[in-house]
């Protein structure tokens, strides 16, 4: 009884910070982009991680490289639930890809574009080829930019395959890619499916665990493969075990 008051507390008081803190955010979004430089992303950081605190996640990140992460990465990671869109950018100073539909997304569209995150229309061609662009611009300036190979949330598990653009991305520009693997102990729970994104939220604050946790592996080096199909079939095989290790 006395555990589940000191939560209900503590979510309300997260929601609360959320709200001044969304607030916030959202009026500092119509200052002139040269006004915002650096320190928005910085707050934008921040706000993901009042997100954390608001829905009663647990995220723990497991360094389990043995090799020190690179200056300039590519982030990649499988996309089980809505939960990593917030989570990945409270831990790592990256730009993420998203898909168009959160632009229009109210408040939250608005704050994320103005933090930098690029944006892509999935069915289309010319944005992906846009997108990619865009990343490159991004990494080639010094930001890391975050993004999911499976290409939206599909499944709580991984999808038969990855798809190609982020590898040739790195083949490109010599920037490699630091693979997270992510593991909620609630799989279901925390999985976004043909719900809404506030039923998927809700879930989240209500999971049957509340543990996520976040897999760092060690970067791998785009100069050791030959093409973006070996590199990508090479890095999916490596999700194969990490999902057999975590989840069986």
């Amino acid at each position: 009884m006395f555990r589940t008051f000191v939560r209900v507390v503590w979510l309300t008081l997260g929601w609360l910070e959320l709200s001044v803190f969304t607030a916030l955010l959202y009026l500092l979004s119509f200052l002139p982009p040269s006004w915002r430089s650096g320190w928005y992303r910085r707050l934008f950081q921040s706000w993901c991680r009042t997100w954390i605190h608001a829905l009663g996640v647990d995220l723990r990140v497991h360094h389990r490289h043995t090799h020190p992460l690179p200056s300039r990465y590519l982030l990649i990671a499988n996309h089980p639930s809505s939960f990593e869109d917030i989570g990945i950018p409270a831990v790592f100073d990256v730009d993420c890809l998203a898909k168009r539909e959160v632009k229009d997304w109210w408040l939250v569209g608005r704050i994320s574009a103005a933090a930098g995150t690029i944006f892509v229309q999935r069915e289309s061609r010319d944005s992906r080829g846009a997108a990619a662009d865009q990343i490159e611009r991004h990494v080639n300036q010094g930001t890391n930019v975050a993004l999911y190979p499976e290409g939206g949330i599909k499944g709580p598990r991984l999808q038969p395959a990855f798809r190609h653009g982020v590898f040739a991305i790195s083949l490109k520009t010599g920037i490699p890619i630091v693979p997270v693997y992510l593991h909620y102990e609630a799989l279901h729970d925390f999985h976004w499916g043909r719900h809404s994104l506030l039923a998927n939220i809700r879930n989240i604050m209500f999971a049957s665990n509340n543990r996520a946790n976040f897999y760092v592996y060690d970067p791998i080096e785009p100069h050791l493969f030959d093409d973006k199909q070996s590199y990508c079939d090479h890095v999916y095989g490596l999700y194969q075990q990490w999902q057999a290790r975590h989840i069986g």
